[in-house]
């Protein structure tokens, strides 16, 4: 079991950074192929590492799949707020909601922001789109899920720390 987790991450890892390299036609295909990036990139790793912690301890089946998914969506939140904190250097981040509003962006995202004016329109359509908030709903949807399956595990200071974790990772501004 162990090395099975271990490939796992690995091949996610892997899998995540060939995802980076590629573009999608549609902002639809493009904000999925984000998520999926997300997931094997970032929450593949929090998600296996916490499973792998579980299984080492022995575990039973619902705690090991309840840390895999608490560690899934703490990995999916945390990537999110990083990538709406740092978004002026990531095309993908402005998601499907100001992509729709303004399809002018879609020429600009294909040719991968390369011609003058792209990047400083690009961040001006982000912030009217609410891009920026609907990011932010979604990583808080992430940690109120991690917070709800931390309410699961037996009270205990471990289940209070897995909590504040779920909370400082939705709210860090930096």
């Amino acid at each position: 079991m162990r090395v099975r987790v271990r490939v796992r991450i690995l091949t996610d890892l892997v899998q995540g950074e060939f995802m980076q390299l590629g573009s999608r036609e549609t902002e639809n295909e493009r904000f999925a192929h984000y998520l999926t990036k997300t997931y094997r990139k970032t929450a593949s790793l929090v998600a296996n590492t916490l499973k792998a912690t579980a299984v080492i301890a022995e575990a039973d089946e619902h705690l090991t799949e309840l840390a895999f998914q608490y560690g899934r969506n703490i990995g999916l939140a945390f990537q999110l707020v990083d990538d709406m904190l740092d978004f002026v250097s990531s095309t993908e981040m402005m998601g499907k909601w100001t992509k729709s509003k303004y399809p002018e962006l879609n020429p600009m995202i294909m040719r991968r922001f390369s011609e003058p004016g792209d990047v400083e329109r690009a961040f001006e359509l982000v912030h009217k789109s609410n891009g920026l908030e609907q990011t932010r709903f979604l990583a808080r949807k992430h940690g109120i899920e991690a917070i709800r399956l931390a309410q699961e595990i037996t009270e205990s200071p471990y289940q209070k720390g897995l909590q504040v974790v779920a909370d400082l990772v939705i709210n860090r501004m930096k």
